[in-house]
């Protein structure tokens, strides 16, 4: 037989090992004619026509996973194949149905969700249909792989998913388990929801004290992890600076005395006056000959090595300059 043909019978036995979803577009492809779809299709048949033009090889429901691949097929991507536009245009799983798959202790499994939430580029030409419920943008972000399906990044899912929710007390606990569980950022959070609009809805707002508090924790923990993990002399942590009978420096999260090294935990998310605060801060520090190294919760995160490298060459560049004024330093 060729490979590209199949018989209705070769296609059901796909579908008892788990292929059993296609389009209108891939059975004809392997050889199934239009009369043949119909036919199986029929009050009763083997098949069912589960999204427009997307089937179902087999009786009864679908599985969870059959779900996801049905809506990314309708939108447009099957995960190795063919919309069934043509043309392998992008889509990706978004919102709470992401989040499950992203296995967010707070959200149902993909059993208890009504709805699966597709992210599509804006020229697609599709309506929401069955149980799929399409997101349009103009740019798509790089989809994740999770368990072989597409997926928005966990931050843009959460903003997808924040989008249809209005209470307050359920968006913190999506806020604190997304930044607690490493899924994302706090920041890529705030931006997300920036770019979506989102920030000025009241039951919003009332939640962002979770992402400050939970970003900032996180941080700290890999701060730390940094400081133990690639050996470098342990600080003094959580500290503010302050000149004799002056006033305060700004606070520091970690800071070696005798190197005149201070480390402050870049973690701002929504602050438009934070890029101005953190530049008078560095600008006083240096002048009294004390090295401010910023670093980003993003960074502690995904290239930790390269910052423990940064911070470690400015404690062994220290004996170079020039002696450092004394500073007060005292607990925060």
């Amino acid at each position: 037989m060729n490979a590209n043909q199949y018989t209705p019978h070769a296609l059901d036995r796909l579908a008892r090992v788990g292929e059993g979803v296609m389009t209108v577009r891939q059975l004809r492809e392997h050889g199934i004619t239009g009369a043949v779809i119909a036919e199986r299709c029929r009050p009763g048949g083997p098949w069912q026509e589960w999204l427009p033009q997307v089937y179902l090889l087999h009786e009864g429901p679908p599985s969870s996973e059959e779900r996801v691949r049905a809506a990314l097929l309708y939108a447009g991507r099957g995960p190795g194949t063919h919309g069934p536009a043509g043309g392998g245009r992008e889509a990706m799983v978004t919102g709470l149905a992401a989040l499950a798959l992203y296995r967010f202790d707070c959200v149902p499994p993909l059993p208890g969700l009504p709805r699966i939430d597709v992210l599509v580029t804006r020229q697609r030409r599709l309506r929401d249909a069955g149980d799929v419920v399409l997101h349009r943008a103009r740019d798509l972000p790089r989809p994740q792989d999770v368990g072989g399906l597409p997926c928005a990044p966990a931050a843009r899912a959460l903003a997808d998913a924040v989008a249809q929710l209005d209470d307050t007390d359920t968006v913190r606990v999506l806020f604190t388990e997304a930044v607690r569980a490493g899924h994302c950022d706090a920041s890529a959070v705030v931006r997300e929801l920036a770019g979506a609009g989102l920030l000025d809805r009241l039951y919003v707002r009332g939640a962002l004290d979770v992402l400050r508090a939970e970003g900032r924790t996180a941080a700290e923990q890999r701060l730390y992890t940094m400081t133990r993990c690639h050996q470098l002399p342990d600080p003094v942590w959580n500290v503010t600076l302050t000149l004799p009978g002056g006033p305060p420096l700004g606070a520091v999260d970690a800071y070696w005395p005798e190197h005149a090294v201070a480390v402050v935990i870049d973690a701002r998310i929504e602050q438009e006056a934070a890029g101005a605060h953190a530049t008078r801060q560095r600008e006083r520090l240096e002048a009294l000959g004390i090295t401010l190294v910023y670093v980003t919760p993003a960074k502690l995160r995904d290239a930790m090595e390269q910052q423990a490298a940064v911070v470690r060459t400015a404690l062994m560049a220290s004996p170079d300059g020039s002696p450092a004024a004394y500073v007060v330093v005292t607990p925060r």
